[in-house]
């Protein structure tokens, strides 16, 4: 998984989808008052550039070399100790990760204050097929209930959900992945009633949560 996600690391800074977006945005006033964020699964880094830009101090980790994070690791074992940032950030990356409860408990731990995530939601059955056809790194999308559960479970308190479509370009949606073909066409098929006009529109969820 790290070998393809290196590979796909320039698309990703220049993917428009992942640039901006109200999603994007929400985070950073989630943000407001810290001095020091952890953003967790960093992809691109598009978060750590906005909250550079609001002035707070940032450590970039991924498990992907090519993404060049600051530190190279997984979300489930983060090499920092207890309460090391007063905000840890995780944005449209959890779904792939192996074991999201054991990220957000390890999320929970270096954060000194709040933990917040930004994720695809889970829709159906159907859309799980059409992101693992276009993505095979793709695990699970999940329900705003599992989000409650992994963040309770982390002995967090869920302060703030919300909800937000996200439209993206269909095709260079595909091409980041390397979806072609009759895979291709199969996610085509599988997402027909949430494509319009070459954009595919997916649900986004992002919670705010507190430590206890």
């Amino acid at each position: 998984m790290t070998d393809i996600w290196s590979t796909r690391a320039r698309l990703y800074r220049e993917s428009e989808a992942h640039r901006e977006g109200p999603d994007l945005d929400l985070l950073v006033e989630w943000a407001f008052g810290a001095e020091t964020a952890l953003d967790v699964a960093t992809g691109g880094g598009h978060v750590a550039r906005r909250l550079r830009e609001a002035g707070i101090q940032v450590v970039t980790c991924d498990p992907a070399p090519g993404m060049k994070p600051d530190v190279i690791c997984r979300a489930e074992d983060l090499p920092f100790a207890d309460q090391s940032f007063d905000v840890v950030a995780c944005r449209v990356a959890a779904h792939h990760f192996p074991d999201p409860g054991a990220a957000v408990r390890e999320m929970a731990r270096v954060a000194r204050f709040k933990v917040l995530i930004v994720d695809n939601l889970f829709l159906n059955d159907r859309a799980e097929e059409a992101d693992r056809l276009r993505d095979p790194s793709h695990v699970r999308n999940y329900t705003a209930a599992e989000w409650k559960a992994f963040l309770e479970g982390a002995r967090l308190v869920v302060g703030d959900v919300r909800f937000f479509d996200k439209p993206i370009e269909l095709q260079p949606w595909l091409d980041r992945a390397g979806c072609t073909g009759a895979e291709a066409e199969r996610v085509k098929e599988l997402l027909v009633d949430r494509i319009h006009d070459g954009w595919v529109t997916l649900d986004r969820i992002a919670v705010k949560a507190i430590k206890a």
